[in-house]
């Protein structure tokens, strides 16, 4: 975020219920990764209409109505996971590999005669990995003016009772609590020489401006501040995430004279998901010169749940003798109930001030190390419990066959992120009225899928696709934790456009059948480690350090084997 966004209210200031997720979690889970079979995937999966394929259970229900016989197959997968991470000319790369069990299902096809109307009734089952979570980041360099502890000072605004167990009290951030503890923040420097003032109220001079706290009376300053100075820092920070969405869809289909297909499936999902952060800073003098100061922060976060959906789903050949078909699919949100738990480990080794500061506004301090464990604290994880509902989909889809050797498809579908909802233990959404208000932040999202199939010989095929989901969040758009969120992970990422590039080649025998399909992805974002508030002229501002150019790939290989009898 190079600009400085101004804002009439922050998060921070608003009385809300102890918060454990933001739209950037919730974006995540809402998010779905292009898998499937190798041949779904192959063409883009852009099968909507054409059907005929178990993967299209989860996209257009009417699909799995096309069959004429039985199926059952099995997907796995060979990735390459690419992150590379630019910060002011600072490179730095992460790769790995993995390997999965992507796709298992069948389809029982029962033919009713063809004498009625209803020709076909069939049944499908079909799990498939929805989403991987798969991924490693890293970047470090000077931070100029910015630093992570300016977000704890603005959280602890209007804090002035520390006693008890912070952890446990609904009206203190984690945040500021780790600061506060491990000596990053402190709130009893008397004045630094511009004026009489109360103990514990400080009118602090930063770039020119006074900075006022952000809540209540109490002003809390960080350990690179003192006498009007500001010391810059270096900043450095990784992160693991791993985990996935498994998706389980449960189907029944009908063929209505060979013309109209119409299907129903209900989905059910399993959330894993595992993020490891770790951040830290070393403070440096205006020369650019270690002063000895510094800290890290790690983070352990865990989201875990369960979800249901009900996907609609009609194929219509409007012409008695063209090949053209005309697919429209409606999916309900997924209603999630989930989990988050949480732990964070700080250790400092910065200036803790003794005494009042005098005249000069320099006071008396030793340098300490300080470590505070909320897991030792806590006996174990922060537990909270939240439901997230997804945005509605849209799917419109066409598809055309010309003789028995080429198939063409093309689909476009979309969601309004910005619908998204989170909710109590008990349905209420206004329970969380502020986290819900940020879903601003994010857009309507438009995916659009292109694909080919050629047989060169009736058991020999070709394939290609492209596929396209355009950016979810606003560019301006940053993670804002409640001033009393026990989310210690401050970092965040504005993903741009994805693209997925696929080809493939299939072989169909008698009964058995075999498919070869690769995929490559590829996206890029603007991360940030940390937003910094502060008072400028009467307006609340919003910074944060230049931006992290990120750009991720992914290089899918999937091979399906089934049976169709």
């Amino acid at each position: 975020m190079k600009k400085i966004i101004t804002l009439a209210v922050l998060g921070m200031l608003g009385a809300v219920p102890v918060s454990a997720q933001t739209v950037y979690d919730a974006a995540n889970i809402a998010n779905k990764d292009l898998n499937g079979t190798a041949r779904f995937v192959s063409m883009g999966g852009a099968m909507g209409a054409l059907g005929g394929d178990i993967s299209t259970i989860a996209t257009n229900p009417a699909g799995i109505g096309i069959y004429r016989s039985n199926d059952a197959m099995l997907s796995f997968s060979l990735s390459s996971y690419g992150t590379e991470s630019n910060y002011m000319g600072s490179k730095m790369n992460a790769d790995k590999m993995k390997t999965s069990f992507d796709n298992a299902g069948f389809v029982i096809s029962s033919k009713i005669g063809n004498a009625t109307a209803l020709r076909y009734v069939n049944f499908g089952f079909n799990y498939h990995k929805a989403k991987s979570f798969y991924k490693n980041m890293s970047m470090g360099g000077n931070l100029g003016d910015y630093t992570q502890t300016d977000y704890m000072a603005a959280q602890a605004g209007g804090i002035k009772d520390w006693s008890g167990n912070i952890y446990t009290d609904p009206e203190v951030g984690w945040l500021s609590a780790l600061g506060y503890d491990s000596y990053l923040i402190t709130d009893f420097i008397a004045h630094n020489g511009q004026g009489d003032v109360p103990s514990g109220y400080v009118p602090y001079m930063k770039n020119g401006t006074q900075v006022k706290n952000l809540k209540g009376d109490l002003m809390y300053i960080t350990p690179g501040e003192y006498g009007g100075m500001f010391l810059r820092g270096n900043g450095n920070f990784r992160s693991e995430e791993r985990g996935g969405i498994e998706q389980y869809d449960f189907n029944i289909s009908f063929n209505i004279n060979d013309r109209v297909y119409l299907g129903v499936t209900v989905g059910a999902y399993a959330i894993d998901y595992n993020k490891y952060t770790f951040y830290s800073e070393d403070y440096l003098d205006n020369a650019g010169n270690s002063i000895g100061q510094n800290y890290n922060l790690q983070s352990w976060n865990k989201i875990h749940g369960s979800g249901f959906d009900v996907k609609f789903g009609a194929i219509v050949r409007p012409f008695e003798y063209s090949p053209l078909r005309i697919g429209l699919a409606i999916h309900t949100p997924t209603y999630y109930n989930l989990d988050y738990k949480t732990n964070a480990r700080l250790e400092s080794n910065v200036l803790n001030y003794l005494d009042i500061a005098n005249e000069s506004g320099i006071g008396s301090g030793v340098i300490g190390q300080y470590t505070v464990d909320t897991y030792d604290i806590m006996n174990g994880d922060m537990v909270r419990q939240f439901h997230l509902q997804t945005p509605w989909t849209y799917n419109v889809s066409l598809g055309y066959t010309v003789g028995s050797s080429l198939a063409l498809g093309a689909e476009y579908e979309y969601q309004d992120y910005s619908s998204m909802k989170f909710k109590d233990q008990e349905g209420y959404s206004d329970t969380f009225g502020y986290e819900n208000s940020t879903t601003s932040m994010m857009k309507g999202v438009s995916t659009i899928r292109l694909g080919a199939e050629y047989k060169v010989i009736p058991q020999f095929a070709l394939r290609a696709g492209y596929n396209y989901t355009s950016a979810i969040f606003n560019s301006d758009a940053y993670k804002d934790l409640p001033y009393n969120s026990i989310q210690t992970d401050t970092d965040f990422a504005n993903t741009k456009a994805l693209s997925n590039y696929t080809v493939g080649l299939g072989y169909r025998g008698a009964m058995f059948y075999a498919d070869l399909a690769y995929k490559f992805s590829s996206y890029k974002e603007d991360f940030y480690p940390f937003i910094n508030a502060y008072e400028d002229g009467g307006q609340l501002v919003i910074g944060s350090p230049e931006a992290t150019k990120v750009k991720n790939t992914r290089s899918q290989v999937l091979l399906t084997l089934g049976l169709r009898f």
